[in-house]
């Protein structure tokens, strides 16, 4: 059995206290947010993010920072992405050196174009610091229906032992060592899932949402392999799997969004009605300031940064993505003649 401090009470860290709870562990989790400490620890239910999904008694609730990290085997890092950095500065003083954390949210700092593990990693140096990720939402987990994810970590030992914390009949865990390319994929899928919901906001069918996938994860892997990530990580569920299932299901915040924005509506009505964090629009900025700094070209991105923030009108964006000039699918792939 291991002591857990989960920092975010979200549908995320509420889900993940649920299956490490059933695991055997000891669970804590801490919010900033008293009401939702108050509702979680009363009504033993997120009736906000994740209704219907009950909490057993012995699953600790905190707002009590310091409660959450002292004395944890591991720590898991669940809270939105815009606040990684500003909640682990609070962190670092209460942790002491080695202290294991999993980050399990997804996106990237618009600044300074980090990923949130890096974040962790600059605030918190004593740590170290690992990730999970995969097509694995929240609402599906919580009531244990079967999901696959990734934990990478630079120290295998380290990514067998959180592989072993996780596992369950339920809830299957791989290993990598590629943790930079994990969170490219994790980060970049949501952006592309906000073309897809914007797509099919618009009326196009399995025909459009199938090329933006599939040319989605030829961005997301042409920028995560110039940045050093590898190959077959795009390829796996921390890419390929991600992209899918975000782009394709109802309980994707992102499509959702996009679907709302292809519908008409304005970025800030998108987000207002879906009522949860959006990653993939804090993530675009970024993501298209790192195709240009590595000079990837990324005409899906682009689109979506425009349509998001300049306005743009999504037919037009779409009419421009089609008549791109032509090219091959593969550039490795010769003639013979």
């Amino acid at each position: 059995m291991a002591k857990v401090g989960i920092i975010g009470a979200g549908s995320w860290g509420t889900a993940l206290s649920l299956l490490l709870y059933k695991n055997g562990h000891e669970v804590c989790v801490w919010s900033i947010d008293e009401s939702e400490i108050e509702m979680l620890s009363m009504q033993r239910e997120h009736k906000l993010k994740l209704p219907g999904v009950i909490l057993p008694d012995p699953i600790k609730f905190t707002t009590d920072l310091a409660e959450a990290v002292t004395d944890k085997d591991f720590l898991v890092m669940a809270v939105p992405s815009t606040f990684t950095r500003s909640t682990a500065k609070k962190m670092c003083p209460l942790i002491p050196e080695g202290q294991l954390i999993v980050d399990v949210a997804k996106g990237l700092e618009e600044d300074t174009l980090m990923t949130l593990s890096q974040q962790i990693a600059q605030e918190i140096p004593q740590a170290e610091v690992a990730v999970l990720s995969g097509p694995s939402h929240a609402e599906e987990v919580g009531r244990g229906m079967p999901t696959a994810v990734v934990v990478g970590a630079a120290r295998r030992q380290t990514a067998e032992y959180l592989q072993k914390c996780f596992s369950s009949e339920v809830f299957r865990v791989y290993t990598s060592s590629d943790m930079l390319g994990m969170e490219i994929g994790g980060s970049l899928k949501n952006v592309i899932a906000l073309a897809a919901g914007i797509s099919d906001g618009l009326g196009y069918g399995d025909n459009a949402k199938a090329a933006l996938i599939t040319r989605g994860i030829v961005e997301i892997t042409d920028l995560g392999v110039a940045m050093g990530g590898k190959p077959e990580s795009f390829a796996g569920l921390t890419g390929m799997g991600d992209l899918i299932v975000t782009c394709a299901s109802v309980h994707s915040r992102n499509w959702k969004a996009g679907y709302l924005i292809g519908q008409g509506k304005s970025m800030e009505e998108a987000v207002d009605e879906v009522q949860m964090v959006v990653e993939g629009i804090n993530s675009a900025k970024a993501a298209q300031k790192l195709g240009e700094k590595y000079e990837v070209s990324m005409p899906i991105v682009h689109q979506v940064n425009e349509i998001l923030f300049d306005g743009k009108d999504p037919k037009e964006a779409v009419n421009e993505l089609m008549l791109r000039e032509g090219k091959p699918e593969h550039t490795a792939m010769e003639w013979k003649e």
